[in-house]
């Protein structure tokens, strides 16, 4: 079943269109995230799918109720959906206690589904403390704990670890990941960085100028991506130019094995890691970039640039005459103009 479901949603901003014909599902239980640039429209659809948004078209379903449908909206507080904003949007005049308990009716804010939201998150006894006197990675969890107490049946988060600095970020989601896979909730998740979408997400929708361009699962989008532009968009890839007959396309790698049959002028994905430094056409490595538990090398084969990732320390420096050659399975193409 799908706790979730967006059907055509088209949502514009003084006659400049944000969303157009977005359409998603969500599973029971699942994590969505929503992968995109900034100003693709992932916040607008998080907003309209809580009813922050009104839409000028399309549906949005929760639980198997229609709350959206065109202009006729069912208002936030009664979606039974929790969110957790960019910025937290807590209350620094309240103590961490209050701000859990704002969105709880009033007789429950000083009982126990305060304390149980603020033990979920790893924050039990510190309810009488003020947000200000809190780290950052405290404060986002006091914000994720309000948006859990009134145990709603839709999680949405809007990039809520972009203010955190690097180590505390990868913590903090760490932490976030491990709690929303034992609470089994319907979840959507709005990031602009890759890593952070592919280690979060049962699957993943990428949008682009106000479309999803595909969703999928992290493993399957990375593996079989819709275009050339999500391929750059979701890792690593070098896109190289093939002439594509059948099975097989010719490259400046040298022949690769084709997923799919394509003929004529291809842009052909190679991953960095199907990319063997050792044998095959001759090139100049130039640059090497060393990322501790593998290296990245930069390499130059007449003009294009090739990058090819090796596990361990560097065996190659900047300058080196090497030979590479495609070492992975079917690769994908598309053919120029196609």
């Amino acid at each position: 079943m799908h706790e979730v479901e967006v059907r055509g949603l088209w949502k514009s901003f003084d006659g400049a269109p944000v969303l157009r014909d977005v359409s998603i599902a969500v599973p029971s239980g699942d994590v969505l995230v929503l992968l995109g640039p900034s100003g693709c429209g992932k916040t607008t659809l998080l907003r309209t799918i809580a009813g922050l948004e009104v839409p000028d078209a399309g549906e949005v379903e929760i639980g198997g109720r229609v709350l959206t449908s065109g202009t006729d909206v069912v208002p936030p507080e009664r979606r039974q959906v929790g969110m957790v904003f960019q910025d937290w949007a807590l209350f620094p005049h309240l103590t961490v206690a209050a701000n859990v308990g704002y969105g709880l009716p009033r007789p429950e804010r000083r009982g126990s589904r305060v304390d149980e939201a603020l033990d979920m998150v790893g924050l039990g006894g510190l309810g009488d403390r003020m947000p200000g006197t809190l780290s950052g990675g405290q404060q986002q969890r006091v914000a994720l704990a309000r948006a859990l107490a009134p145990r709603p049946s839709v999680l949405l988060l809007d990039e809520p670890f972009s203010n955190l600095d690097t180590a505390l970020r990868v913590q903090v989601r760490a932490e976030v990941h491990r709690l929303l896979g034992e609470l089994g909730i319907t979840t959507i998740f709005v990031t602009h960085d890759q890593e952070e979408a592919f280690v979060l997400g049962d699957e993943v929708a990428v949008m682009a100028e106000g479309r999803i361009v595909q969703q999928a699962t992290p493993a399957a989008m990375y593996d079989a991506p819709a275009s050339p532009w999500v391929a750059s968009f979701v890792g690593e890839a070098n896109l190289v130019p093939g002439d594509a007959g059948g099975d097989r396309a010719a490259t400046p790698l040298g022949p690769v094995p084709l997923r799919e049959r394509v003929d004529g002028e291809a842009t052909v994905l190679v991953r960095p890691e199907d990319v063997a430094v050792g044998e095959g056409c001759p090139a100049t490595v130039a640059a090497v970039e060393y990322y501790g538990h593998d290296t990245v090398y930069q390499l130059d084969l007449g003009g294009l640039i090739v990058r090819a990732r090796a596990t361990g320390a560097p065996v190659h420096r900047r300058g080196d005459a090497v030979a590479i050659a495609y070492a992975g399975g079917p690769a994908v193409a598309w053919r120029v103009g196609g």
